[in-house]
């Protein structure tokens, strides 16, 4: 990762590894119901972890979690009963962010984009940072991989799963593990150099919420 290091807007840069368990209504948005971020510092040649935040989301009262749900991330309503609901929990993330520069990386990062989005008014910081997606950085380093699944860049780079895959922050710690070696392979292979690299290969500019019609907005008042 050596080259990365030497480049002044990576070595500036904080890393949040970022990853949401949810639940899809019926004809509605996804709702999270975990997240976890973990923040990495370049440093030592290496990115070092500086910080992390795990918190369960309580749901909206109409949102049912379902046993398919349960069955997917083992998070089951009597465990989210007494969580705090999504404003409050992303301000509380969002607090957290002071004036660095900020990058989100995530495992299919539209995903986490179109979740922070929803939840911009809560998290405004969040809300307007630069995305990094792991998957677009594999494709770009490893074509022809076949499958670009978290669990198969696992298998690839001889990852452990971790025991409690699906939930938000072992997925968090495994994503930054595979971010680790995606960025050092890919110095080795003169593939990236700079942040500037990264972006082109696996950028993504955050998402905006379209605003309700005049009239809607009118009515929510």
């Amino acid at each position: 990762m050596d080259a990365l290091m030497h480049d002044p807007r990576f070595a500036v840069t904080t890393f949040l590894v970022t990853d949401f368990e949810t639940v899809t209504p019926a004809g509605r948005p996804a709702e999270p119901i975990e997240v976890a971020a973990l923040a990495l510092r370049p440093s030592g040649g290496r990115l070092a972890e500086v910080g992390r935040f795990e918190a369960l989301i309580r749901p909206p009262a109409d949102v049912p979690v379902t046993s398919l749900d349960v069955q997917q991330a083992g998070i089951t309503e009597k465990m989210l009963a007494d969580a705090a609901p999504a404003a409050e929990v992303m301000a509380r993330l969002d607090s957290g962010l002071a004036s660095p520069s900020y990058r989100i990386v995530a495992h299919h990062a539209p995903t986490e984009a179109g979740l922070i989005a929803h939840q911009g008014a809560h998290c405004p910081v969040l809300a307007g940072t630069p995305l990094l997606d792991t998957v677009r950085l594999a494709r770009a380093l490893l074509p022809g991989l076949g499958s670009y699944r978290l669990d198969a860049l696992l298998g690839y780079y001889g990852i452990p799963k971790p025991a409690g895959r699906h939930r938000a922050m072992p997925d968090a710690e495994v994503t930054a593990q595979v971010l680790s070696r995606l960025l050092t392979d890919g110095c080795a292979a003169g593939r990236w150099r700079t942040l500037l690299d990264l972006d082109a290969a696996a950028g993504l500019q955050p998402k905006q919420v379209a605003a309700p019609p005049e009239a809607e907005q009118d009515a929510l008042f």
